[in-house]
């Protein structure tokens, strides 16, 4: 029973001194408000993201891990910068196909009424 009572007068000291702590039983007052974190390492918003940007980047945490609204926006950005990077690929790839079958196949000469030589001068052509 003595045990019991010993703990019971203890949990009520640490009680009181954590309630004091945090009230500011004190001159200051109660401690202020203190701000939402919010993302410290956004991505540039003037440049592409690179790599650096990517491994540098840092969410805050929140009660339950990291804030959705933060790695939401993170992830949409980075998922846009890759589509538009995919797409510039495919049509450099394109491009490089069709110069490389143009040379493959020489270059090309026409023949006919429409063709214009550009040696002779207007007036010596028939």
């Amino acid at each position: 029973m003595v045990m019991f009572l010993f703990l019971v007068v203890a949990l009520a000291v640490v009680v009181g001194a954590v309630t004091l702590a945090v009230v500011g039983g004190g001159e200051n007052g109660p401690l202020p408000e203190a701000a939402p974190e919010r993302l410290r390492d956004p991505l540039p918003p003037d440049r592409p993201v690179d790599r650096a940007d990517v491994e540098g980047l840092r969410f805050p945490l929140a009660a339950r891990g990291y804030r959705m609204a933060d790695v939401d926006d993170a992830l949409g950005r980075l998922g846009a910068e890759l589509a538009e990077r995919d797409a510039r690929i495919a049509d450099l790839e394109s491009a490089l196909a069709g110069a490389r079958s143009a040379a493959a196949h020489g270059p090309v000469h026409t023949s006919g009424e429409n063709h214009v030589s550009m040696d002779k001068r207007p007036e010596d052509r028939p």
